[in-house]
């Protein structure tokens, strides 16, 4: 008598019929997959490169020195935070690439893994999440050099340098949320490759990176503060400087613009992406 077994049960993966935050629940099953982008990402820039890390250190230390020469120098721009230009310098490009690196690659992170989102199921927001790493590790190396630059000029640090590590959600929060938008964009309009590098260019003069705030004419400070990062980099730099004094009110543009980047992105994001895989 031939016995006929029942044939294996399928497990059938859809994505979730809502619209709004990725669940968290989905992303926390997908770790070993955030897990292996991030790690494959980290591996690619700094193992598998000639520089490697110190490409992360020389980037901003390079540019530093030419803001120094030609505006510390030539142009006499004052720091306007009691410490020397190349330190100002040095301090604002460390949180512009981290800042300018996360937005970029968070964007075109869809396109670039393309051939894995065409063949599986997913969260797809899990690539821009894996993609926001790498910087941030970029971040702390050039940061080390920041402190070891600031002991040669004997810069002087206070105790809200203790509070420097709850910065970098906010300016992560930023560029990722922004990074969400023109990800899922990124996807149906080819365009926003063009876009972003000039976004980054055209920040890092509408920005207090290599001037300071207090250059900005009275009248113009609070339309130019509405920039989320000019109140991460005037945080930024009170924590980092003993001399810098309180930036006010404006620290709450970051916050609030954070907050509502990031959600809209995400839910924007999860809405774009059900029609990834048949446009990518």
């Amino acid at each position: 008598m031939t016995t006929i077994s029942a044939p294996p049960p399928t497990k059938v993966i859809e994505p979730a019929t809502r619209v709004g935050l990725p669940s968290p629940r989905e992303l926390w099953h997908y770790r070993d997959l955030f897990i292996q982008l991030a790690r494959r990402d980290i591996s690619v820039r700094y193992k598998q490169s000639a520089v490697g890390v110190l490409w992360a250190i020389l980037q901003p230390l390079l540019l530093g020195v030419v803001f120094s020469v030609f505006l510390g120098n030539l142009a006499d721009v004052p720091s306007g935070n009691g410490v020397e230009y190349p330190i100002f310098a040095l301090s604002g490009m460390v949180m512009w690439l981290f800042f300018s690196s996360s937005m970029s690659l968070a964007s075109t992170s869809t396109v670039a893994g393309a051939e894995l989102i065409s063949k599986v199921y997913f969260p797809r927001i899990i690539i821009p999440l894996a993609a926001v790493v790498q910087p941030a590790f970029d971040f702390i190396f050039a940061l080390a050099i920041v402190f070891v630059a600031m002991a040669i000029y004997g810069v002087e640090v206070g105790p809200q340098i203790l509070l420097l590590p709850l910065l970098m959600p906010t300016a992560l929060a930023v560029a990722l949320g922004l990074g969400l938008w023109l990800s899922a964009l990124h996807v149906k309009y080819r365009d926003v490759q063009i876009v972003v590098p000039f976004i980054v260019m055209v920040g890092l003069f509408i920005t207090p990176i290599i001037y300071p705030f207090d250059l900005v004419p009275d009248d113009l400070q609070p339309l130019y503060a509405l920039n989320p990062m000019v109140g991460v980099l005037e945080l930024y730099r009170w924590m980092l400087f003993a001399s810098s004094s309180w930036p006010g009110s404006i620290v709450l543009i970051p916050l609030v613009a954070g907050a509502v980047l990031l959600v809209g992105g995400a839910i924007f994001f999860q809405r774009a992406e059900r029609s990834f895989a048949d446009v990518i």
